[in-house]
Parts: C-alpha cells; sequence; structure tokens
C-alpha cells in the first residue's frame, strides 16, 4: 500500500462491500479502505480466481469480515449487501481468451453476477454502486485515444459482458434512482495479480517466464498498444466514485487509465532491463478477440471525479517487478 490518501471523507462510519475482495484489485481496494479507518469493509468471493493470501493480512483486523460465497446465487447477493453503504463490484470472470473458450461461464458471472448485485444493492438502498467495466467495451474502434462516447463492435463475449453490465447500469438508475459509475479499466497491473494458470497476467507471466528462463510468448508482432494503468490508480478511482456526489455523476462511465500506450514489446524489454536479462521471446499466432491498440483519453475521470494517477509505467513497473522478484526468489 502507497501513502496517497484519495478521499476527503470520514469514512469511519461508513461500510463497504468488496465483490471479487480476495482478487487481484479488490484486494487493493480492501488494504485502501482498511488503511483509513472504514467501519467495515465485508468481502465476497468465491475463490475461483481470488485467493486467500490476498485477504490473509486482514483477518486480524475487526473491520474485515470475509464470506466465501457466489454472485451467481441472488439470496447470497442480498444477505452481503445488508447494512452496506457503498459498493465496489469487482467480482467477474476476466480474460478474453478464456470468455472465448467458455462464453457461457463468462455470461453466468459477468451478467447474470451482475444483475444479482445490481438488484441486491438497490433493494438494500446502497448509497453506490462502481463497477469494474473494461476497455474491451472499445471492440474494433480504431480512433485513439479511447472516448467513452465512442464504441465499436464488441470483439469477444468478454466485452459483450462487460458492455452489458454499463447498459444494466443505465437501466438501473433511471429506472429504480440506484446510483452507479462504471470504471472502464485499461490493462491493470500490480502486485497480487496472479501470475499462475492458464489465463495469468502477462506482466508477472514475463517476469516469471524470464527469472525461470523458460520460454516466453508474445502474440502476434508484439507491436500492438496498451494503456498499462498501475493497481493504485484504479483503488484511487474506485475510492473517488464510491464517495462521488451522487447528484451530479451516476449512471456514468469512465476510463481508467494512465493516457500513455506502450507496446508488448516495448513491456518486455522494460521487464528485461529490470531484471538484468537477455531472456528472449517466442512470438505466436495473434489471439483471437485482442483489440490492436488502446490508448485512453482520461480526461472526463479527472475531470468529474477528480481522478490523477499518480503511478505511470516505469514507477508501477518497477514496484511489480520487484515484488515478483521477491516473490520467486
Amino acid at each position: 500500500m502507497y501513502n496517497t490518501q484519495y478521499h476527503q471523507h470520514d469514512i469511519s462510519d461508513s461500510s463497504f462491500l468488496i465483490t471479487g475482495g480476495a482478487g487481484f484489485i479488490g484486494s487493493n481496494i480492501v488494504e485502501y479502505l482498511l488503511k483509513y479507518g472504514a467501519k467495515k469493509v465485508r468481502v465476497i468471493d468465491n475463490l475461483s480466481t481470488g485467493r486467500i493470501s490476498n485477504i490473509e493480512p486482514f483477518f486480524s483486523d475487526p473491520a474485515f469480515e470475509f464470506i466465501e460465497a457466489d454472485i451467481r446465487d441472488l439470496d447470497v447477493c442480498r444477505a452481503v449487501c445488508l447494512d452496506i453503504d457503498y459498493v465496489s463490484h469487482q467480482a467477474a470472470l476476466g480474460s478474453v481468451p478464456r470468455s472465448i473458450k467458455e462464453p457461457e461461464n463468462t455470461n453466468a458471472v459477468n451478467v447474470s453476477g451482475f444483475l444479482n448485485m445490481l438488484i441486491a444493492a438497490k433493494d438494500s438502498h446502497v448509497k453506490m454502486f462502481v463497477f469494474a467495466s473494461s476497455s474491451s467495451v472499445y471492440g474494433d474502434e480504431k480512433s485513439l485515444p479511447k472516448v467513452e462516447t465512442k464504441i465499436g463492435n464488441p470483439l469477444s463475449p468478454y466485452a459483450v459482458s462487460k458492455y452489458t453490465n454499463e447498459l444494466y447500469a443505465k437501466v438501473f438508475q433511471s429506472t429504480y434512482g440506484l446510483n452507479v459509475i462504471g470504471l472502464r479499466y485499461f490493462n491493470i497491473f500490480g502486485p497480487k495479480q496472479d501470475p499462475n494458470g492458464q489465463y495469468a497476467a502477462v506482466i508477472p507471466l514475463f517476469v516469471s517466464k524470464i527469472m525461470g528462463k523458460t520460454e516466453v510468448f508474445i502474440d502476434g508482432d508484439g507491436e500492438q498498444t496498451r494503456d498499462f494503468t498501475f493497481v493504485e490508480n484504479a483503488v484511487q478511482a474506485n475510492v473517488l466514485a464510491m464517495l462521488a456526489n451522487p447528484k451530479s455523476i451516476v449512471a456514468d462511465i469512465f476510463n481508467i487509465a494512465v493516457g500513455e500506450s506502450f507496446s508488448v514489446n516495448q513491456l518486455y524489454h522494460a521487464i528485461q532491463n529490470q531484471l538484468n536479462s537477455s531472456h528472449q521471446p517466442t512470438y505466436r499466432e495473434t489471439r483471437a478477440g485482442d483489440i490492436r491498440n488502446s490508448l485512453a483519453d482520461i480526461s472526463k475521470a479527472k475531470t468529474v471525479l477528480g481522478y490523477n494517477p499518480k503511478f505511470n509505467f516505469d514507477k508501477g513497473l518497477a514496484i511489480t517487478v520487484d515484488y515478483f522478484k521477491q516473490l520467486y526468489s
């Protein structure tokens, strides 16, 4: 956790629910809220992709509560929303390739589970419901930088699920008066990101493979670009959004990124340099469903939310590589 406070409000009398709170981004949000004295921070996670190790340090905090359960169960969602002021909905099945292989599971968690949480939050009259959307929503829209109002056709079931979340959010605001804000994440990375499994994130995967001197794959020519965004910037955005004035911001979508673009090749070489390694990658076919280039216009989040990313690519990558170096050494 880094020593920057993003909120002005006193949260000592506020209760927060973080869905997917044992996951990468969710557990970092939990850490921030506990650090700054939230009255209660409740986590629901079925541990399908989240990890107990991400939240174990919080078990001794009396303000922390963990419920191992699944958002695909509406009764569970209703139960965990009781007495909650603010919701940060991070629970999802990520990964474009996984969604192409398992569209039914992606839909069940990301759409049906999301709808359950909206219903539960509405019924419990939460003050604000913030959810994680994705830059994948931009689909085949080629213009750069990406502006919230201009999206294309989705290229994967994952993108469809996240766009569906945005549509449901607007309907729940207009129909039921639920205060909702969506955050379109651009390639979030950092400590606690899962380095293992079939759908491991690219940065911890690169670090582990380079350190282990095992084969590293880069999809396509590696010149595809991304707005790599350090996780602490996503934490800031969630905190600002949850505590935002609902009279002026509800049912809106914001890009959450840095506003910098780097290719996968540049990323790989930066990690190589930090690890003092000459280990070379292997290039393979382009991955289905991937966007070629991605760069965010973050002016709306800056103006409306007061979002101001503190960690650029270089700073965030140095912290992240150091974290995984220690983890693997």
